[in-house]
Order: C-alpha cells, then sequence, then structure tokens
C-alpha cells in the first residue's frame, strides 16, 4: 500500500473492510447457522408441548421475546446497532427448554432478560460472552427461586377432554432420590427415551433432542467430538459408580446439554483436541455432582464451569503452527 494513502480514510470509507479471524468463509453466515439451529430445536420445542401441553409454548413465546426485546433495548443504550441474527431467539429458546412447566411467566421474564443483558451483551455481546447465556440464566433463577426451579409435573393430558390445568399431578426429577417409577425398568427407559417424563420442558424427549442433535452434526454446524465425549464420559463413569447406565444417560438434562448447550461456538474451545478436554471435564464434573453433591443434577453447573476454562484450554491445547521449528538451546558455545 502507498506510504501516501491515509489508511484510516480508507477504512471508514468502506473500501477496506477489516474483521476479527477467522477470514475463510465455510458457506453459512452467522444468522444462516442460527435458524438451522433453531429448526433443530423445533423437535424438543414440539415435544415439550405435546407433552406439557400449551403453556409450555406460552412459556417458550414469553421467554424468546423477553430475550429479543431486552437485546434490541441494550444494544440502543449501548449505541451499537441491532441485527436480527437469530442468537437471541436461540438463548430465549433454549432457556425455556431448560425451565419446570409451571414456573411463572414473570420467574421466565426475569430469567430470560437476564441470560441477554448480563450473560451475553454486559461482556460485549454475540462472541464475546464467556458462558452459555440460556444456562447462566438458568443458574440465575436456580438461586434466587429454589422451590419454583424445582417443581417438576408429570406430563399433562391436556388433549383429553375435560382436562384442567388444576389437574396437573406433581412428580420428583428422575434423579432425585425422591423419585418412584411405577413400571417395569423397560417401561421407565420408554418413558424417558420419548419424554413421557418430569422434567424441564425441552430436556425430557431424548429422541426429540436426538434428531436434532444429528442434524447439525450432519449439516457440519456442531463438533460431534463434544456430545460424544460428554456423554460417554457419563456413561463409563456412571458403570464405575455403580449406577444404571441408561438411566443416567436419558435423565435430566444431558442430552440437550451435550448437543445443544456445550457446543456453543463461543463459550467451547476453537480445537477439536481441546472440544474433547472441554467435553471430558464437563462430564467429570456432571458426575461428581449427580453422585457426591447435593444437587440431583449437574449439567448446567457443569458446562459454566467448563466454559471458564475455555480460554484455558484454548491457550494450552492448541495445533503447532505450520512450519514452526522449535529452538534447540545451545550448550557448550556449540
Amino acid at each position: 500500500m502507498d506510504s501516501k494513502i491515509d489508511e484510516t480514510k480508507l477504512i471508514d470509507s468502506g473500501e477496506v473492510y477489516i474483521a476479527h479471524p477467522p477470514h475463510i468463509w465455510g458457506g453459512f453466515s452467522t444468522a444462516k447457522v442460527m435458524y438451522i439451529v433453531l429448526a433443530a430445536l423445533a423437535l424438543p420445542s414440539a415435544a415439550a408441548v405435546y407433552f406439557f401441553g400449551p403453556r409450555a409454548l406460552y412459556l417458550i413465546i414469553v421467554s424468546m421475546a423477553t430475550a429479543l426485546l431486552t437485546e434490541f433495548a441494550i444494544k440502543k443504550l449501548r449505541k451499537k446497532p441491532f441485527y436480527m441474527d437469530g442468537s437471541a431467539l436461540i438463548t430465549g429458546l433454549l432457556f425455556a427448554l431448560v425451565l419446570p412447566p409451571r414456573i411463572p411467566f414473570w420467574m421466565a421474564i426475569i430469567g430470560a432478560a437476564f441470560s441477554i443483558a448480563i450473560a451475553k451483551e454486559a461482556f460485549g455481546g454475540l462472541g464475546f460472552n464467556i458462558f452459555n447465556p440460556a444456562l447462566a440464566g438458568r443458574a440465575f433463577l436456580a438461586i434466587c427461586f429454589p422451590a419454583a426451579m424445582t417443581s417438576w409435573y408429570l406430563p399433562a393430558k391436556w388433549f383429553v377432554p375435560g382436562y384442567a390445568a388444576a389437574d396437573a399431578i406433581t412428580s420428583a426429577s428422575p434423579l432425585s432420590e425422591s423419585y418412584i417409577y411405577e413400571g417395569t425398568r423397560a417401561a421407565l427407559y420408554k418413558d424417558l427415551f420419548f419424554g413421557n417424563i418430569a422434567g424441564s420442558i425441552g430436556e425430557t424427549s431424548a429422541l426429540a433432542i436426538l434428531i436434532g442433535g444429528i442434524i447439525l452434526i450432519v449439516l457440519r454446524l456442531i463438533d460431534w467430538r463434544i456430545p460424544a465425549v460428554y456423554i460417554g464420559t457419563v456413561a463409563l463413569g456412571s458403570l464405575i459408580f455403580g449406577n444404571d447406565v441408561l438411566f443416567q444417560v436419558l435423565s435430566g438434562g444431558l442430552m440437550i446439554g451435550a448437543f445443544f448447550m456445550a457446543t456453543d461456538y463461543v463459550t467451547s474451545p476453537v480445537t477439536g483436541a481441546g472440544r474433547i478436554v472441554f467435553a471430558l471435564g464437563a462430564g467429570i464434573i456432571t458426575l461428581l455432582i449427580r453422585n457426591f453433591g447435593s444437587l440431583p443434577e449437574g449439567v448446567a453447573f457443569s458446562i459454566l464451569i467448563m466454559n471458564a476454562f475455555t480460554p484455558l484450554i484454548d491457550k494450552y491445547v492448541r495445533p503447532k503452527p505450520f512450519g514452526f521449528v522449535k529452538k534447540i538451546a545451545k550448550k557448550d558455545g556449540k
């Protein structure tokens, strides 16, 4: 470039565009990726509405609307441009899917607003947040409203004529020590796989989550290493601890956490080896919380803890630069 040219004016004119790496475009824009993920999440969302009724749909709508409006408001306050890239919608949807079916709407609004305003925008917005926003919002509500966040209900027969919301039956979470299942082990596995079980509205149907996750893996939008290693670690650890492996894998938020939370581009490592370390750590923490902690479930906190380690993992688990030659210290002047 000619040294006489004012580079600042050239950049400001739009003739040169400066951006953070990577600079190779893979054919998917940020918005396109986000909307494909939204489409994959439509499956567990549909299962949520089927098993927990219209209220689950209202909860999803309230959460997504709150997330979108909060991001719009924060961008205006920060005097930053607002882009409808779908990231706020994904945060709102994921947040709703990890909530109990009967949580008050005002709590969902507070949690969704926290997810965007504090866990995302306070760090600088998309691409700069340290923690997964949806899980940060869930953890915030779990601390502020522990009773509401641990109130579970059996799937509602809302499609049966004469059913009323008051007919909803409370139940313990499958991972709780007080949980009792009246049926055979095979029947329990079936209910866990299809979603006919108490839990957060979007985490009960392992089948719906698995289909959505496989779609993202096939499209190469998420790295298969994270869900495979995460779930595999929990399965192997459960075997070592003498727990029911299939029950541990299908219960709680492991499936949705492994496919849709731990694979978040921003808060997970950038290298394949780093992602294996990340997933391994999340699996071990989940096992420790489930077996020795006071909480029955540990997926949310395990992913958030590993989010904090992501920069460290990226620093020490990285490939050697092409053409790099390690210097060898000289001895005796040679």
